[in-house]
């Protein structure tokens, strides 16, 4: 079985030797993203980090869409946030996306780590694996 690589100009474009989504099988892992405008390339929303979880997960999205899936067939997303007191406002964002784009309710999992991420101005990162087809 072979594996896609996964690209769209609808999401940022990796900066660093890996691809934005691999499909293989049933099976789409989308790279960690973050709060870049995949129009201006440039990050958004400095300090808020509700707006940059709204920002990454629609380029989360994008890739999603662009490898023949959905937020709805999203089996797991993974959260990194820099700031343990971001968690709430995150949260809330994270709500109100998977409320618009996963419209049975069958939520998919979730994990969220606290972590150094590499562009100081990002406050989240976020990956998703879901199925296809």
């Amino acid at each position: 079985m072979s594996k896609t690589v996964v690209t769209t100009n609808d999401a940022p474009a990796p900066a660093h030797t890996f691809s934005q989504g691999v499909r293989k099988g049933g099976l789409l892992q989308v790279s960690g993203q973050g709060p870049m405008d995949p129009a201006t390339k440039a990050y958004i929303a400095e300090g808020d980090v509700a707006a940059q979880t709204t920002r990454t997960l629609e380029n989360v999205r994008a890739i999603l869409e662009a490898g023949g899936s959905s937020v709805e067939d999203v089996l797991m997303f993974r959260v990194y946030l820099t700031r343990r007191e971001d968690f709430a406002a995150m949260n809330a964002a994270y709500g109100e996306f998977v409320a618009r784009y996963v419209p049975s309710g069958e939520l998919p999992a979730r994990t969220t780590v606290f972590v150094g991420l590499p562009h100081e101005v990002m406050l989240v990162e976020i990956d998703a694996l879901a199925a296809v087809g």
